[in-house]
Formats: C-alpha cells, structure tokens, sequence
C-alpha cells in the first residue's frame, strides 16, 4: 500500500482569526487513539472551543471535539479528551515563556494530516477587543467595497 503524500485538512478553525490576533504559528503533532484517526480520516472533528497549554514540561491539547467513530466498539474514545503535543523541549519552553507573558494564549487553528500523520497548526495568539473586531470588520468591508469600485470601472472600460 503507498503512503500517503500532501497535505489533508480535516479541520480549521475560522473563527479564531477574528477573536485572536495571531502572532506566531507552529506545527505540532498529537498524540491519537485508533479510532479517533479513523474518525479524523472521515473529516469529522471541530477546534472551535480547542486551546492548547503547557503543563509541567509538556504540551496539551483540550476541548477539541473528535467524535466517536461510528464503527467503534466499546473501546472507543471519548470525543473531548485532552490530548499530549509532540514538540521539542525547545519549542515548548518557547511556548511556555511567551504565555506567560500577559494575554498571550495557545490557539488551534487547522488540524490535518501530513503525510500520513496527524498534525495541528497552533497560534501564539493574543485576544481582541470587540472594538479591535469591529475595526478589522470595517477595514476588510471597505477593501471590499474599493476593489468592486475599481473591477466595475474596469468593466465599464473607463
């Protein structure tokens, strides 16, 4: 059987990009039971209440919903279960200075397989303000609105 090659998303978290101003992202790997892969191969997960910490040295992974596989027997697991990160002591002593630091906190935000391995992009995200939200909205509308102004003049032949 050939392994498998690329990239397959199973699951991103849209949302995160509003509530979070991202500053740096990283790929971990996670530590998975049989049918929570199995699961994850069918597409079905969600990170939308998903956050990451350190503890102890080590990196975890909580609230992330994995749905029970559907032909699972009684050894199935439970869909929010907390989750160990595989990263370098390096990475993680990183990690755990910059949540330190105030307002800083760890963020899922796509969750897929790479190569065969299931893999999550987390982000060093720091939180916003619903004004900060409000603002991001009202820029991203108005580039909107100016590249339909500058397409239809364009249409128009002018």
């Amino acid at each position: 059987m050939p392994k498998e090659q690329g990239t397959k998303p199973v699951a991103t978290n849209r949302r995160a990009k509003h509530d979070y101003l991202i500053e740096d992202t990283l790929e971990a790997g996670i530590v998975l039971n049989g049918t929570e892969v199995k699961s994850l191969r069918q597409g079905r997960a969600s990170l939308v209440d998903g956050y990451a910490y350190i503890d102890r040295g080590e990196a975890w992974l909580d609230a992330v919903h994995i749905p029970e596989y559907l032909e699972g027997t009684w050894n199935n697991h439970a869909p929010r279960r907390k989750r160990k990160l595989l990263l370098h002591k390096e990475q993680i002593r990183k990690l755990a200075m910059k949540t330190k630091e105030g307002g800083y906190t760890l963020v899922p935000l796509t969750l897929y397989f790479l190569n065969g391995r299931a893999k999550v992009e987390l982000a060093v995200a720091k939180g916003k303000r619903e004004f900060d939200k409000r603002h991001a909205l009202r820029e991203r509308q108005d580039k909107r609105e100016a590249d339909r102004a500058v397409a239809s003049r364009k249409y128009m032949g002018e």
